[in-house]
Protein backbone atom coordinates (compact mmCIF):
# COMPACT_ATOMS: atom_id res chain seq x y z
CA UNK A 1 0.00 0.00 0.00
CA UNK A 2 1.44 3.35 -1.04
CA UNK A 3 -1.20 5.52 0.63
CA UNK A 4 -0.21 7.59 3.66
CA UNK A 5 -2.31 9.92 5.77
CA UNK A 6 -1.53 13.57 6.26
CA UNK A 7 1.05 14.24 8.97
CA UNK A 8 -1.36 16.35 11.04
CA UNK A 9 -5.04 15.43 11.25
CA UNK A 10 -7.75 17.52 12.90
CA UNK A 11 -10.69 15.42 14.01
CA UNK A 12 -13.17 18.02 12.75
CA UNK A 13 -11.89 17.59 9.19
CA UNK A 14 -11.64 13.78 9.12
CA UNK A 15 -14.77 12.16 7.63
CA UNK A 16 -16.86 9.90 9.86
CA UNK A 17 -18.28 6.94 7.98
CA UNK A 18 -21.51 5.24 9.02
CA UNK A 19 -20.97 1.48 9.27
CA UNK A 20 -24.61 0.83 10.20
CA UNK A 21 -26.06 -0.72 13.31
CA UNK A 22 -25.12 2.24 15.52
CA UNK A 23 -21.41 2.23 14.66
CA UNK A 24 -19.39 4.99 12.96
CA UNK A 25 -15.65 5.21 12.25
CA UNK A 26 -12.94 7.79 11.59
CA UNK A 27 -9.73 6.58 9.97
CA UNK A 28 -6.87 8.52 11.50
CA UNK A 29 -3.11 8.32 10.81
CA UNK A 30 -1.78 5.51 8.66
CA UNK A 31 0.85 4.21 6.27
CA UNK A 32 1.34 0.70 4.91
CA UNK A 33 2.56 -0.70 8.21
CA UNK A 34 0.23 0.95 10.73
CA UNK A 35 -3.28 2.40 11.05
CA UNK A 36 -5.34 4.02 13.79
CA UNK A 37 -9.13 4.29 13.72
CA UNK A 38 -11.61 5.82 16.15
CA UNK A 39 -14.85 3.82 16.35
CA UNK A 40 -18.01 5.21 17.94
CA UNK A 41 -20.62 2.79 19.31
CA UNK A 42 -24.20 3.46 20.39
CA UNK A 43 -25.44 1.44 23.36
CA UNK A 44 -26.49 -2.03 22.19
CA UNK A 45 -24.49 -1.95 18.95
CA UNK A 46 -22.28 -4.89 18.09
CA UNK A 47 -18.94 -5.31 16.41
CA UNK A 48 -19.65 -8.80 15.07
CA UNK A 49 -17.23 -11.69 15.62
CA UNK A 50 -14.62 -11.68 12.87
CA UNK A 51 -10.92 -12.23 12.22
CA UNK A 52 -8.29 -10.78 9.91
CA UNK A 53 -4.58 -11.05 9.14
CA UNK A 54 -3.75 -7.88 11.06
CA UNK A 55 -2.41 -7.56 14.59
CA UNK A 56 -4.74 -5.25 16.52
CA UNK A 57 -4.63 -3.38 19.81
CA UNK A 58 -7.75 -1.58 21.03
CA UNK A 59 -7.95 1.10 23.72
CA UNK A 60 -11.32 1.79 25.37
CA UNK A 61 -11.61 5.58 25.37
CA UNK A 62 -15.10 5.60 26.87
CA UNK A 63 -18.14 3.39 27.45
CA UNK A 64 -18.50 -0.24 28.48
CA UNK A 65 -18.08 -3.23 26.19
CA UNK A 66 -18.34 -7.01 26.46
CA UNK A 67 -15.29 -7.98 24.42
CA UNK A 68 -14.63 -11.48 23.09
CA UNK A 69 -11.15 -12.50 21.95
CA UNK A 70 -10.39 -16.10 21.08
CA UNK A 71 -13.55 -17.37 22.77
CA UNK A 72 -12.96 -15.54 26.07
CA UNK A 73 -15.25 -12.63 27.02
CA UNK A 74 -14.43 -9.82 29.47
CA UNK A 75 -16.18 -6.55 30.30
CA UNK A 76 -13.91 -3.64 29.38
CA UNK A 77 -14.32 0.02 30.42
CA UNK A 78 -12.61 3.37 29.84
CA UNK A 79 -8.83 3.05 30.18
CA UNK A 80 -8.76 -0.70 29.44
CA UNK A 81 -6.99 -2.22 26.45
CA UNK A 82 -7.01 -5.54 24.63
CA UNK A 83 -4.86 -7.25 21.97
CA UNK A 84 -5.85 -9.50 19.07
CA UNK A 85 -3.21 -11.62 17.36
CA UNK A 86 -3.58 -12.16 13.60
CA UNK A 87 -6.47 -14.46 12.63
CA UNK A 88 -7.92 -14.67 16.17
CA UNK A 89 -11.71 -14.28 16.21
CA UNK A 90 -12.88 -11.22 18.15
CA UNK A 91 -15.81 -8.84 18.56
CA UNK A 92 -17.46 -6.44 20.99
CA UNK A 93 -20.97 -5.69 22.23
CA UNK A 94 -21.48 -2.14 23.48
CA UNK A 95 -23.25 -2.08 26.85
CA UNK A 96 -22.85 1.68 27.39
CA UNK A 97 -22.24 4.08 24.48
CA UNK A 98 -18.55 4.64 23.93
CA UNK A 99 -15.50 4.94 21.74
CA UNK A 100 -12.79 2.42 20.86
CA UNK A 101 -9.40 3.38 19.43
CA UNK A 102 -8.18 0.59 17.13
CA UNK A 103 -4.56 0.25 15.99
CA UNK A 104 -3.75 -2.22 13.20
CA UNK A 105 -0.53 -3.58 11.75
CA UNK A 106 -0.31 -3.68 8.82
CA UNK A 107 -2.83 -1.00 7.81
CA UNK A 108 -6.35 -2.10 6.91
CA UNK A 109 -6.36 -1.48 3.14
CA UNK A 110 -9.99 -2.67 3.06
CA UNK A 111 -10.97 0.30 5.26
CA UNK A 112 -9.40 2.72 2.78
CA UNK A 113 -11.38 1.03 0.00
CA UNK A 114 -14.66 1.47 1.90
CA UNK A 115 -14.82 -1.96 3.52
CA UNK A 116 -15.90 -2.74 7.07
Amino acid sequence: MNKTSDVFLRAASVPVEDLGGGITRQILGFNGQLMMAKVYFESGSEGYLHHHIHSQVTYVESGEFDVTVGGETKTMVAGDCYYMAPNVEHGAVCKQAGVLIDVFSPAREDFLEGGN
